[in-house]
């Protein structure tokens, strides 16, 4: 609310230094601490485990593109909806594939699910960089 305030935007584009980028760090810290505890939280406190509470986030990361398509949501609180519950849904099925079985996981253990989503993200931005450049490249 105080960066809306302050800013008039919650828009990333905006985002290009100065105080709007000091506002977004601070969401983008905010929502990864509580985010990871949400998603700790729904698999421990109702016991649903690991994995319900991933597929839980799921359906809920997939409500900002129906509720853009039926009612018109708005880009930017779509946008802001979907950011923020990357954290728990990410936390959910990572907790869950690094735990032991005794807590509902499938345990693979931390350092090879960190390591296997490292690969993962390095890969992701290698191709998007690629692709990139496919698209700017200039017509020979």
């Amino acid at each position: 609310m105080v960066w809306r305030r302050t800013e008039g935007t919650l828009a990333v584009e905006t985002v290009a230094g100065g105080r709007r980028e000091v506002f977004y760090w601070t969401v983008v810290m905010a929502t990864f601490a509580l985010g990871t505890a949400v998603g700790d939280l729904t698999a421990a406190t109702p016991g649903w485990g690991y994995l319900p509470s991933g597929l839980l986030f799921a359906a809920l990361i997939a409500l900002p593109a129906l509720a853009h398509r039926v009612f018109a949501l708005p880009p930017v609180l779509g946008f802001w909806w979907a950011y923020v519950l990357t954290r728990p849904l990410g936390a959910s099925f990572a907790d869950w594939a690094g735990a032991g079985a005794e807590r509902g996981g499938l345990g693979l253990g931390t350092g090879p699910v960190s390591l296997i989503l490292a690969v993962i993200i390095v890969a992701v931005v290698l191709w998007l960089g690629a692709a990139d450049r496919r698209a700017t490249r200039p017509p020979s």
